[in-house]
């Protein structure tokens, strides 16, 4: 297969995959039969983000960012002035009388931060000698202003003024931060999500304070998301999935998940089978707003936030843990794992014969903490209404290395980067081939025939 030829790794045999997963060379639901590979980093590339309509930024260990036209796959720019590894990166857009522009900003373990013009690829503004490397970005468009969150929560301007800042006193430092409504972020921090407000006042000055902190996590907050105006998302290396109120911090719902061993198999079977820890940890969490996808070790688990209850699962979705994942509708998602694949799901109405939803992916979610003596009784899978799976339609294989994320641009194409060094753009062949005969008309066109 192409994942072999690409990266010399030895094609894993029949016998360590589950044949529900092998889904062959026939897929009719998966439109991405072409593929481009595009080089340019020399090591892991962790981190894509969409410029436009037609380019992204890749960004990665060797502390590069470039800048790709998602249609030819050319390389438009490369971004040089970090001595070390990306550890984020996210665009900002600024506003003249005549045109938007966007650019990027960069944070490195250099322990500085750049702002880039990926038009040019000049290096605008930069900041260095910070206290320690910044590890997650947040841009609040409506105040002007953006957010680094490290060993301390600072406030820059668009001109890269530091305009107030927060030390913290974990010893992770803040991991990831979100908008809240009325001017609040939230701030990820080991167990903890702090609440902050950001206050301007008559001159125009910023100031941020700590409104509260929300201890209900029982392990390291692994993800934070936004779900909508009024919901606010986290999940643990534990597997816990808390739902927030966004205007008022309460929480609303708390799943953990549990793995559940069968009492059928004997001690030495139980123990090779039981699950490493890793196996529960919520990865990333992505939400249309409707549900929620959670990438639990090598699984995926959809939750509904309006009726608050598993809506379908995979216990097994990929050979190794999902690192990235995103719902395209409400019953069509992608996930991408460190075995190196890129699967597209389709969440059906009956459970899978070779997985029953009485069995599996999780064995059980107790709604509320498991050392609070009120709270609802935990529930098992068989237990829960209409309870669907996951069919994989989908299997883009090309990568040698773990898939760290990827960027949709819809009919353009996916874009994939890896530890292989690698980006791969995904394309719908049907339309590419559309796409070239147009092209061949307009020339013969333009020459007046052959």
């Amino acid at each position: 297969m192409l994942r072999w030829i690409l990266g010399g790794r030895e094609a894993q045999s029949s016998a360590e995959k589950s044949p529900v997963l092998c889904i062959g060379e026939e897929q009719p639901k998966n439109c991405f039969t072409e593929l481009q590979v595009l080089k340019g980093h020399f090591d892991i590339v962790r981190f894509l983000v969409q410029i436009d309509d037609f380019r992204c930024a890749s960004a990665g260990d060797d502390g590069l960012v470039l800048v790709w036209n998602v249609e030819t796959g050319e390389r438009l720019q490369e971004l040089r002035g970090h001595s070390q590894q990306i550890t984020a990166i996210t665009t900002i857009t600024c506003k003249n009388e005549v045109t938007l522009n966007t650019s990027l900003i960069t944070a490195s373990s250099d322990r500085s931060l750049s702002l880039w013009d990926p038009d040019t690829g000049n290096r605008v503004q930069t900041i260095s000698d910070l206290h320690s490397s910044v590890k997650c970005l947040l841009v609040l468009e409506r105040l002007c202003v953006w957010l680094s969150g490290g060993e301390e929560l600072c406030v820059w301007n668009r001109d890269f003024q530091l305009q107030c800042q927060r030390p913290n006193h974990s010893d992770t430092g803040i991991t990831a931060l979100i908008e809240l409504p009325k001017n609040y972020i939230a701030a990820a921090m080991d167990k903890k999500i702090m609440i902050y407000s950001l206050t301007v006042s008559a001159d125009s000055s910023l100031s941020v304070a700590e409104i509260r902190c929300l201890s209900d996590h029982q392990d390291q907050i692994r993800a934070l998301i936004n779900v909508n105006d009024g919901l606010f998302a986290s999940g643990s290396h534990m597997g816990e999935l808390i739902l927030w109120n966004a205007t008022e911090w309460n929480l609303l719902a708390y799943e953990h998940i549990l793995w559940e061993e069968s009492q059928d198999y004997n001690q030495t079977e139980i123990r090779m089978g039981a699950p490493k820890p890793s196996e529960m940890s919520i990865q990333h969490l992505t939400t249309n707003g409707n549900l929620i996808l959670a990438a639990v070790g090598s699984g995926l688990y959809v939750y509904s936030v309006q009726t608050r209850s598993v809506v379908a699962y995979r216990k097994v979705a990929h050979d190794s843990n999902v690192l990235h994942t995103m719902l395209l509708s409400d019953c069509e998602l992608m996930s991408c794992s460190e075995d190196g694949s890129v699967r597209m799901w389709e969440i059906q109405d009956l459970p899978l014969p070779a997985e029953p939803a009485s069995s599996g992916f999780f064995g059980m979610w107790s709604f509320g903490r498991s050392n609070k003596q009120s709270g609802p009784p935990s529930k098992k899978v068989i237990d829960i209404p209409n309870i669907r799976m996951l069919e994989l339609t989908g299997d883009l294989i090309g990568h040698s290395g773990a898939v760290q994320m990827f960027v949709s641009f819809t009919e353009k194409g996916l874009v994939t980067c890896s530890a292989d060094h690698l980006l791969i753009l995904w394309k719908n062949g049907e339309r590419q081939s559309r796409l070239r005969s147009l092209a061949l008309f307009q020339k013969l066109e333009e020459r007046g025939g052959l």
